[in-house]
């Protein structure tokens, strides 16, 4: 078993792990230093159990609030999940209706005579013109 040694607020430790866990523990260590750097800014030198006391209840404090907005995310996320599972099985929509007015015959014949007469004119006029 391994003996890594760490620092945390500049107090040196020998500390055992799994073999092959070492650099979680020193990632471990850097937040807690991290911590303990805090505390010895704001309240000088302190004895070491409560140094270690004080800066793993910090990092407690700010786990816990991750958990909460995790556990938020999750619930949230489980919301959209269901909605969309909803959405899923939901039947697809009924086709809109577009009804379109259909012209009368004679409304048509009516309009194709107009036409040939304007085009007759038009032939008349430009015949006297010409």
């Amino acid at each position: 078993m391994p003996e890594v040694e760490i620092t945390i607020g500049g107090r040196s430790f020998d500390v055992a792990c799994q073999e092959g866990e070492e650099q979680y523990l020193y990632s471990a260590a850097k937040m807690l230093d991290t911590e303990a750097q805090v505390l010895a800014q704001q309240v000088g030198r302190i004895p070491e159990a409560r140094m270690l006391l004080m800066a793993g209840l910090m990092l407690a404090d700010k786990t816990a609030g991750l958990e909460d907005k995790l556990r938020e995310t999750e619930d949230r996320a489980a919301g959209y999940l269901s909605e969309l599972r909803a959405l899923k099985d939901a039947p697809p929509p009924e086709p809109e209706r577009i009804e379109v007015p259909v012209v009368p015959t004679d409304v048509t014949e009516s309009l194709q005579e107009i036409a040939a007469r304007a085009e007759a004119l038009a032939r008349d006029v430009e015949e006297k013109a010409g």
